[in-house]
């Protein structure tokens, strides 16, 4: 008689477009290839792994649920020490409940689905000695070794028919438009999304901006008899006067200025040297709600169904990945080793300067 396996799936961190189309590629590959399986779906992350807060997912939970936007498991997120431990607001280790719950059930794995965080708290997880397989979750696209994370496609699409939307009513009322998109830390779905929509400047973390430098292209374009420009900010775009600051003072800084965001600081800046009405549009959470456009659904359930090809494989402790067209996989310690900087040489960047958009420096 075959051996019974026992998976569990876990959507953990920020929730995007396509988790479920990747639950369901993880569940209906395992049902279809296999007889004796049983699937587990952990509740709000890990924390139906801490508390033992689980259902079991039949075949049938996995139908309908291709288009749906967020997570039918639901997610949250947890606090970890980088390379240490996962803990709770006290400071005490999740990691022996997230074990005891893993041995009771008698599990072969942990799917994981998160972002950057969560590839690094998985990665303790599998150091404690569970098996796991992530996959990477994130509109941001920062996840290193993969080229593409699942979400992304979908937060582009919704950040350019923003800016779509916005180009009319800049220029009907000649206005300066400021609008802050996703992406602490990487640039890649501002810079998607402002060459997609015709941004004419591209503000991201990765290039410092001078605000001088954004004010002149405004003067440029009113020469040339455009009454209107659009600048694509990503929320983590730094001013060159606090690139050297350390995260501690640039957070001080934050915390003492009178403006909420960045966008609002730059446009103040902007009105202040140009004259010229401005105003600030946050999409915010639009851009990782709703359903999943049809890029992230393919992708999604490509990794699915890796996902579950690993788990038949009995191979553990690796992050399902997209190099080119090709799906594969890497190890997990490195995935969780780094952050995926869009590099400041990077092709789409060249291209944009090419067209004349400003970056900012």
């Amino acid at each position: 008689m075959k051996s019974m396996t026992r998976v569990a799936l876990i959507t953990s961190g920020g929730d995007c477009q396509g988790l479920n189309a990747a639950i369901r590629g993880i569940g209906k590959a395992l049902y279809h290839k296999l007889d004796n399986i049983e699937i587990f779906g952990m509740y709000d992350g890990y924390r139906g792994l801490v508390d033992s807060d689980y259902v079991f997912m039949s075949e049938m939970s996995f139908s309908g649920i291709l288009t749906q936007g967020g997570t039918i498991l639901g997610t949250s997120r947890l606090d970890y020490i980088p390379g240490k431990d996962i803990i709770d607001e006290n400071g005490n280790s999740l990691i022996p409940a997230m074990k005891d719950t893993y041995n009771r059930l008698g599990l072969d794995c942990l799917i994981i689905m998160g972002g950057n965080g969560t590839q690094k708290s998985a990665k303790l997880i599998m150091d404690a000695g569970m098996n796991v397989i992530t996959l990477p979750k994130t509109i941001d696209n920062d996840i290193f070794g993969t080229d593409t994370t699942f979400g992304f496609q979908s937060a582009v699409d919704i950040a350019t028919n923003v800016i779509d939307y916005i180009h009319t009513t800049a220029s009907s009322h000649g206005r300066i438009f400021v609008v802050e998109l996703m992406g602490r830390d990487a640039g890649w779905l501002t810079l998607s999304a402002g060459i997609s929509s015709g941004a004419d400047a591209i503000l991201i973390p990765e290039i410092p901006y001078d605000v001088n430098s954004v004010a002149a292209m405004i003067e440029a374009r009113k020469k040339a008899g455009k009454n209107f420009s659009i600048v694509a900010c990503a929320e983590g775009a730094v001013p060159k006067d606090e690139e050297k600051l350390s995260e501690e003072e640039s957070r001080r800084k934050r915390e003492a200025s009178i403006y909420p965001t960045v966008s609002y600081k730059l446009a103040a800046d902007l009105k202040e040297l140009t004259g010229h009405d401005t105003r600030v549009t946050i999409p915010g959470h639009y851009q990782r709600g709703g359903p999943p456009c049809p890029r992230d659904r393919e992708l999604a359930t490509r990794f699915g169904v890796e996902a579950a090809n690993l788990i038949i494989n009995k191979q553990y402790g690796r992050m399902v990945a997209l190099k080119g067209d090709v799906i594969t996989s890497i190890p997990l310690e490195e995935a969780a080793s780094k952050t995926k900087f869009l590099p400041v040489d990077h092709p789409l960047i060249q291209m944009a300067r090419d067209l004349g958009i400003c970056m900012g420096d």
